[in-house]
């Protein structure tokens, strides 16, 4: 689990997060969401350390990640997988290569055994016919899946997204989604996916916080997100043509038969 506490940062005067607090349980796709510039990247790169908040505790299974020496640092980085938004593949190295990249860096297992973990990785992405293949010979929705396969080459307690649905088509996307909860599923991970798609939101989050001009405005589940009481969430939720039809839909269920109708079925 991740514990994240009254973490607030600025830059130039201007402040980007303010005193947000909240928990990113095990086993559980944790999303943060909301508008483009809202503050959520910056809320994710600061909880992996890639920047330093001005105040706040960032704990990582009860140990304050801002206070830790650095040789701690070094061994929790390594139970860290990250997926980046543009996959940052090395053009230059095959799909095996690339898996294997973080096994050839931090891992003592023979050549042998980073292999055929690399391997293991791209079977449970569903590459195992890819491993010569080049970046620029597949698609992009292949790529992602690279990446993920990489994410988790180290066997990762702790997996970060950062828009892992950009740039890809909705049949792709889903099958994105479902990689990212059945990784996080059956290997226990605690995953944090930063997502303005409301598809994904739907399909996979289970705990969601939604971030509106640095704050933390609302925290549920997709169970609960249809029917929060945030204007701004619902602004948010119901941009697209799509969910302002649901929202229209279950209006009219509401108006029919009553408040919590289809819960209560």
């Amino acid at each position: 689990m991740i514990e994240v506490r009254n973490l607030s940062k600025s830059f130039d005067g201007r402040v980007v997060i303010d005193d947000i607090s909240t928990d990113f349980k095990k086993g559980r796709v944790n999303m943060i969401i909301g508008k483009s510039g809202s503050g959520k990247t910056v809320l994710l790169k600061n909880i992996v350390g890639l920047l330093q908040p001005d105040c706040g505790e960032v704990l990582y299974a009860g140990k304050d990640f801002l206070k830790m020496r650095k040789r701690d640092i070094k061994k929790l980085r390594k139970d860290m997988g990250m997926l980046f938004q543009g996959s940052a593949l090395f053009d230059s190295k095959t799909v095996l290569e690339n898996v294997s990249f973080p096994l050839d860096i931090f891992s003592r297992k023979n050549r042998r055994e980073r292999i055929k973990r690399a391997e293991f990785c791209l079977e449970r992405v569903g590459l195992e016919d890819a491993h010569s293949l080049y970046p620029s010979e597949i698609s992009g929705g292949m790529m992602k899946r690279v990446a993920i396969a990489r994410a988790i080459a180290l066997n990762p307690h702790y997996l970060f997204c950062d828009e892992p649905n950009s740039g890809l088509d909705p049949k792709t996307s889903q099958l994105i989604d479902e990689l990212i909860n059945d990784i996080t599923k059956d290997f226990a991970m605690t995953t944090i996916v930063v997502t303005h798609d409301m598809n994904s939101i739907m399909n996979i989050g289970d705990h969601i916080i939604y971030i509106h001009e640095g704050r933390k405005e609302w925290e549920g589940s997709k169970s609960d997100i249809m029917k929060a009481d945030n204007e701004s969430l619902n602004e948010f939720v119901f941009a697209s043509d799509l969910f302002k039809k649901v929202k229209e839909a279950k209006n009219q269920e509401d108006a029919v038969f009553g408040k919590g109708y289809s819960a209560s079925l």
